[in-house]
Formats: structure tokens, sequence, C-alpha cells
């Protein structure tokens, strides 16, 4: 996986003087149930990492746990957060996050060689091509479809897949 996770730059002057000008902070991908106090109450005990069937926790005492999608999917049978004994995760009534797959233009089938890997392993269908000029194929990702489980990650050959947290955009109505 690439480091997709992403979040808008920080653009203050001290950065701007470090020459961080341009630059985008990498948001750590935490397990489904992740509390908004995380990272106050996980301790890196490491208990998620080890109860996590997928093998896709990983991270160490000082960073925390992050999810790690460029071998497997999460299937978000939630024992990562059963294990948990400090209720930074926790136990969903519907599984899930918030997290959505995107496509970079290193796409493969953007750039004209023929591959929908992605889409043949996206269970939810969440990923469809639209062809293009050129046999090319852009391919386009439904959010509301797409449970970010990262299936489609590890079948890329190249690597074009990230995850993002979308922003919500709220309609003001007057």
């Amino acid at each position: 996986m690439k480091a997709g996770n992403v979040e808008t730059h920080n653009p203050s002057r001290r950065n701007f003087l470090r020459g961080n000008v341009g630059e985008k902070r990498r948001r750590p991908m935490r397990p489904p149930g992740a509390q908004p106090e995380f990272v106050r109450l996980c301790d890196g005990c490491g208990a998620c990492a080890r109860a996590c069937p997928q093998g896709i926790i990983a991270g160490n005492a000082s960073a925390g746990p992050e999810v790690r999608l460029d071998t497997r999917a999460c299937t978000f049978c939630q024992d990562c957060a059963r294990a948990c004994p400090t209720g930074a995760l926790a136990v969903m009534e519907q599984p899930g996050w918030d997290w959505r797959a995107t496509v970079d233009a290193t796409c493969l089938s953007m750039n004209g060689i023929a591959c929908r890997a992605c889409e043949d392993a996206c269970d939810e269908r969440a990923i469809r091509f639209r062809l293009m000029i050129g046999g090319r194929a852009a391919p386009g990702i439904d959010p509301d479809q797409c449970t970010g489980c990262g299936a489609c990650a590890p079948v890329c050959p190249s690597g074009s897949i990230g995850f993002i947290v979308p922003e919500i955009v709220q309609e003001v109505r007057a």
C-alpha cells in the first residue's frame, strides 16, 4: 500500500520556513472501532495486533497500532476491538469505518494498460470502470458502496490504491 492515508498539510509559518509547503501529513489508519480518544487510551500493548486473524495490524508502543492493507483486506471481524483492554477500540453494532479507497494517476488502466484487478477483487462492487478515449478506462469508486476493507489494494499491480477519510460535505439550507 502506498502512503495513501493523507490529510491536508498544516500551512503554518513554521512549516513554510522548514520547506514543508506542499507536503501532506500521513494520517494513521487505526483499527476499526477506534474511539475519538484513541491516542490517549491506547497503551501500545499490541493485543489488537495479536488478535487480528488477517495479520493487518502493526505498530509499536510509541506510535500505536495501524492497519496495513497492502497484503490482505480487513474482514471487520472486530477481534481487535474485543481484545483491546483499554477501551481505545470498541466493538461496533455496524462494523466498518470511515476510510475509503482512492486510485492515483499511476493506475495501469488510466495509462492505457488493460487492468481491472481492483474491480474484480471488490465484493461490494464499489469500483467501476468508465471507458475513455484512446483505449483507456478510468476507475471510479462509489464512496457509498466502498467499505474501505482494502481487498482492492493488495491485488493492484501498480500500488495505485490508497485510502482516505472523505470530508463530509454538509448541505446548508436557508
